[in-house]
């Protein structure tokens, strides 16, 4: 059996205003606070309807973003029109909501899409995972990707809303050609970097993209190699045939 100390008598006549009885009833029972209760709630409500609006007319009227804002992402180029992304997928591994899809490949004289040795191949951001955080860009070594101030990212289906490198690369200028192409002549990776280079070389032509599916003008298909190794047997006047 415990004894109440004199010390815990009196904690508890100070949570009960000191009678026994519970002080907060007291107070449920104030006219002027259940007056003023709704007056102060209410009072958010009366200062609020008389303050400027700040509802947006959109579409018809875009506001104007920031300079830095956080909106579609873009691939950069070099000023020769080669693409700065490396395919290093340090993007990738830096997105915290695992958006972004990179496949690497290596570069060929005959193929070339970046200054050195490796290019992004395969480049898909997935903009309904997508928390434009801008990590993605912070992680990039070569400042290929930034964001751009576009906004307008709603779709109807979730597979509009992946983002394939076609997509995301940025457009090209007059003194650009179009990737594949041949590196400046007599430069290297570094010289791009370092801003050496302001243009693609006179004389700069696109080479065919084997990678992404295109055929050489000289190249044999296999149907007409099927179709040269057949005699033709079209029939000729007297009903000789070659």
């Amino acid at each position: 059996m415990t004894t109440d100390s004199p010390r815990d008598r009196d904690r508890e006549k100070k949570g009960t205003g000191g009678d026994g009885r519970d002080s907060r009833a007291g107070r449920d029972k104030d006219p002027r606070t259940s007056f003023e209760n709704p007056v102060a709630g209410f009072g958010v409500t009366f200062s609020a309807m008389f303050k400027k609006r700040l509802t947006e007319q959109y579409p018809e009227y875009k506001k104007p973003t920031a300079p830095r804002f956080h909106g579609r992402h873009q691939l950069n180029r070099h000023p020769d029109g080669l693409e700065k992304c490396i395919g290093c997928e340090l993007c990738a591994w830096a997105c915290p909501a695992d958006a972004i899809y990179v496949e690497g490949a290596d570069n060929t004289d005959e193929e070339r899409y970046s200054p050195g040795e490796r290019y992004g191949r395969v480049y898909q951001i997935n903009y309904a995972r997508c928390i434009l955080c801008g990590l993605c860009i912070e992680a990039c070594p070569t400042r290929a990707l930034t964001m751009t101030n576009d906004y307008e990212l709603a779709d109807s289906t979730r597979a509009s809303l992946i983002y394939t490198k076609d997509e995301l690369l940025a457009g090209l200028t007059e003194e650009m050609v179009d990737s594949p192409h041949a590196i400046f002549p007599g430069a290297d990776e570094s010289h791009y970097y370092q801003g050496l280079i302001t243009g693609a070389a006179p004389g700069t032509v696109r080479q065919v993209a084997v990678g992404k599916g295109e055929k050489r003008a000289d190249a044999v298909t296999e149907d007409e190699v099927a179709a040269a190794g057949q005699p033709d047997t079209t029939a000729h006047p007297g009903g000789a045939t070659r």
